[in-house]
């Protein structure tokens, strides 16, 4: 999924977690290999020329994430989406290059793109693609979910205090031995190696920030993150960091690219109404970065 995983467990002994280790990292292979949109091998990629015009029976791991992905881009009015594949590939290849894409490419792509275009039927669990040429990205949920499943894993196996962590996607169980629970650091907006914004605790739930602190392209005088904005298929130019919590991995990956398209105000008001997932957000308008938290972080972390 283009990213490394790492796993941090507290077992009865060193077979035991050993076991642990290697069940939960071959859950995560067995995702990326259906995930993956590098992998053009992958049950997701494959469907870019499996799928269109007719519907394809997927595996239960792979609907899972459309579905999820599907049902947050109806509640955000698309800013999150699943379908932006091909402006988010012409966006890699510009960050290479150090230069922006061409406009007439992005247009093209972007008339690809669009989650109503993909189709889903729960009852027979089948996806369809409405144009040649559609690919699906499920860079900004699929890391979570896979962590949620390799904490499964974990479980199933009597391993109850374990935390995943693949990039800014952390999933957890149980806290450690002797403490509340697992200690969270939120990434300054400037810089990856700033102190952190905020410190929080939290057992059983999961952690994701999404922001352009890493992967940016800085191009005719304007910073371009790497998340999209749907409706433009430009990288965002607004210097923005979202952390959201949620109960699960794939709901705070997701949400967390979906706020930062929103933005500090949209935002803020979608994750107020939002009873199991709280947001912090840091933007940078000008030189002092400016911290909102919705009224459930508040609630559970204090100002």
């Amino acid at each position: 999924m283009g990213t490394l995983f790492r796993i941090k467990l507290y077992a009865a002994g060193e077979a035991e977690a050993q076991n642990g280790f290697r069940a939960a990292f071959d859950r995560v292979a067995q995702l990326d290999a259906k995930l993956s949109d590098y992998n053009p091998e992958s049950e997701l990629s494959r469907l870019s020329q499996t799928a269109v015009d007719r519907p394809v029976v997927v595996s239960d791991d792979v609907f899972t994430v459309l579905s999820t992905a599907q049902s947050l881009a109806r509640d955000t009015d698309g800013a999150f989406d699943i379908t932006l594949g091909p402006v988010i590939r012409l966006w890699r290849v510009a960050r290479k290059a150090d230069r922006l894409p061409d406009p007439e490419s992005l247009r093209r792509a972007g008339q690809l793109c669009g989650y109503q275009k993909l189709t889903l039927d729960a009852n027979r669990h089948t996806v369809r693609m409405d144009r040649k040429g559609m690919q699906l990205d499920a860079g900004g949920i699929a890391k979570g979910f896979a962590a949620d499943e390799a904490l499964a894993v974990l479980s199933k196996a009597g391993i109850t205090r374990a935390l995943v962590a693949a990039s800014g996607d952390l999933a957890f169980s149980e806290p450690p031995p002797r403490k509340k629970g697992w200690t969270i650091g939120v990434d300054s907006l400037d810089d990856a190696h700033a102190p952190f914004t905020k410190i929080i605790v939290l057992a059983n739930g999961a952690v994701s920030t999404s922001g352009d602190t890493e992967q940016y392209l800085n191009a005719a005088g304007k910073r371009y993150s790497h998340i999209i904005d749907p409706k433009t298929y430009l990288g965002l130019t607004n210097r923005i960091s979202t952390t959201v919590v949620a109960p699960k991995g794939i709901i705070a990956d997701a949400l967390a690219t979906a706020v930062c398209v929103l933005g500090e105000r949209r935002g803020l008001a979608y994750m107020d109404r939002q009873p199991n997932a709280s947001a912090l957000i840091v933007s940078k308008a000008s030189t002092v970065p400016v911290v909102v938290q919705s009224s459930q972080f508040h609630r559970l972390f204090g100002p």
